[in-house]
C-alpha cells in the first residue's frame, strides 16, 4: 500500500492491517490477548462497530509494530491515523448540535 494508494479507504487499511496482524504469530497473540477475542472470532468482530478503528488503534499504541506494518506494506503512518480518525467520525462534534 504505497503512498499512490494513499486514498485507499479507511476499512481497506484497517483490512490490511488485521490481515498483516493475523500473518504474524507474535502479534496475532498479543492482539488477541488485548481484545479478549479468539481466532476464531475475529470475522464475526469485525463487522462490529469500532473493531477497525481498534485494530488500527493496537498498531497505534505500539510504534515499532506501527513502523514494522508500514515498512512491510509501504504505507505511511499518517495514512494509519487519517484511516482510524476516519473510522471514529468526529464524535467530538455531535453532542454540540441542538
Amino acid at each position: 500500500m504505497s503512498d499512490e494508494n494513499a486514498d485507499t479507504g479507511p476499512e481497506a487499511v484497517a483490512v490490511s492491517a488485521l490481515s498483516w496482524i493475523a500473518g504474524h504469530d507474535e502479534m496475532l497473540s498479543r492482539f488477541l490477548a488485548l481484545t479478549g477475542i479468539e481466532a476464531g472470532q475475529i470475522r464475526e468482530a469485525a463487522a462490529e462497530p469500532g473493531f477497525l478503528a481498534g485494530v488500527l488503534d493496537f498498531l497505534l499504541a505500539h510504534e515499532p509494530s506501527l513502523m514494522e506494518f508500514c515498512n512491510e506494506t509501504e504505507t505511511d503512518p499518517e495514512v494509519v491515523q487519517r484511516a482510524r480518525e476516519q473510522l471514529l467520525g468526529n464524535p467530538g462534534t455531535e453532542w454540540l448540535s441542538t
